[in-house]
């Protein structure tokens, strides 16, 4: 078994159950491409046994703290079949679900996403590309399923040293779905749409902005980098189960046009006529700005970016983004408006997001309450030892 030793004083977070050990840390030692190592402290004494990165700054990723642990084929089958368990604690209303999400379900570098009959995986990271094949007979054998489609084309490969790679993995058929998510339907395609073909962290958001739609009865609603529509259609949901989509103005705002196609067939598959949407093909910095050269003002924005800082490294540059888009949507807001405001960025903190659009607010001369703090949906579970994992950030701003 190969050792990587690290330097003095570098143990700490590998004592505190942290899986990430960076290149910076690392004394002497290495592997290849995602072959288990044994981790030693400087000292020599044993600290995990981790996964080898050769090309990534995060150098290893740890697999197991307990030394008599055996990293090999019946040791993932069982971390897969826990991940898989793990899901029934959590009320889940949707047929699509986050089944295994990275570090948190101690499976580094994997993410998988069930929706109704077929999964789709995300390789990221050396070490599960390593183990793909037992991976797959593994996520196969816990949920009962036969279709697996590999959307292993993420920027985290590149940084891995990997390759893109996207198709079957296992069976085949049609790469076009539809999911339940709450009372409504939503559409997606694997080989083409964002991540793993949807936005299954923003579930529980896009339900809390169709029950703010249905209390307040908003008359002029703003959804920003819309996307395939998911916030527009509960903004819909809940306006028409308050009975007041008559007269409601919808606006959508995205720059892909195939993702406005499908964000119009969503109104169609969910019974609302296509008149009570206006998606605009444009981009939203601009659109922002020319809303408010005319005067218009909205009772409810989203704003739901892409990501702006994948790394801390990126974060000053992603703030003044941030901060730009939220300024213009304050100056949208009418008073007692909402605003939905989130960031998915892993490089930018609850707390520096939060000084972020209080920052914007104040330059845009508007006061508000923080009236919710809203994060991705539980089956993309922050775990206690690795708060990177809590990447998606939301706030519920509502103008005095």
């Amino acid at each position: 078994m190969k050792v990587l030793r690290l330097r003095p004083g570098k143990e700490r977070s590998l004592q505190r159950r942290h899986p990430w050990v960076f290149e910076s840390a690392i004394a002497k030692g290495g592997g290849d491409a995602g072959e288990t190592v044994r981790i030693e402290s400087a000292e020599g004494k044993f600290l995990a046994w981790a996964a080898f990165s050769p090309n990534s700054k995060i150098r290893a990723r740890a697999w197991s703290f307990d030394e008599r642990q055996r990293i090999d084929a019946a040791f993932l089958a069982a971390r897969v079949a826990s991940a898989a368990r793990a899901r029934s604690l959590f009320d889940l209303p949707s047929d699509g679900v986050r089944l295994v999400h990275g570090e948190a379900d101690g499976l580094p570098g994997l993410i998988v996403d069930r929706y109704g009959d077929t999964l789709v995986a995300q390789f990221l990271s050396a070490g599960v590309e390593r183990w793909k094949s037992i991976l797959a007979d593994a996520l196969l054998a816990a949920t009962g399923l036969a279709k697996l489609y590999e959307r292993s084309d993420a920027s985290g490969r590149e940084r891995e040293g990997l390759p893109p790679v996207t198709g079957w993995l296992r069976g085949s058929g049609e790469t076009e779905l539809t999911i339940r998510e709450h009372e409504w339907r939503l559409s997606l395609d694997i080989a083409t749409g964002h991540k793993t073909g949807f936005y299954l962290d923003q579930r529980d958001s896009r339900k809390r902005f169709a029950e703010l739609a249905a209390r307040r009865r908003f008359r002029r609603v703003l959804n920003c980098f819309c996307y395939t529509g998911g916030f527009t259609v509960a903004a819909l949901a809940g306006l028409k189960a308050a009975g007041a989509v008559e007269g409601a103005e919808l606006i959508s705002i995205d720059s892909s046009l195939p993702a406005l196609e499908r964000a119009r067939a969503h109104l169609a598959l969910n019974g609302f006529d296509a008149a009570r949407a206006e998606f605009q093909d444009a981009d939203v910095n601009a659109s922002l700005r020319r809303f408010v050269d005319e005067g218009r003002t909205f009772d409810a924005i989203v704003l739901d970016p892409p990501k702006f800082a994948p790394t801390v490294a990126h974060a000053e540059r992603a703030a003044r983004a941030y901060k730009d888009l939220n300024r213009q949507a304050f100056k949208l807001l009418a008073p007692g408006g909402h605003l939905l405001t989130f960031s998915c960025s892993g490089g930018i903190g609850a707390d520096l997001f939060h000084k972020i659009v209080a920052s914007a607010g104040i330059d845009a001369g508007v006061d508000g309450y923080i009236t919710e703090r809203l994060g991705a949906a539980p089956d993309h579970p922050m775990t206690i030892e690795f708060p990177e994992g809590e990447y998606l950030k939301g706030l519920v701003v509502v103008r005095k």
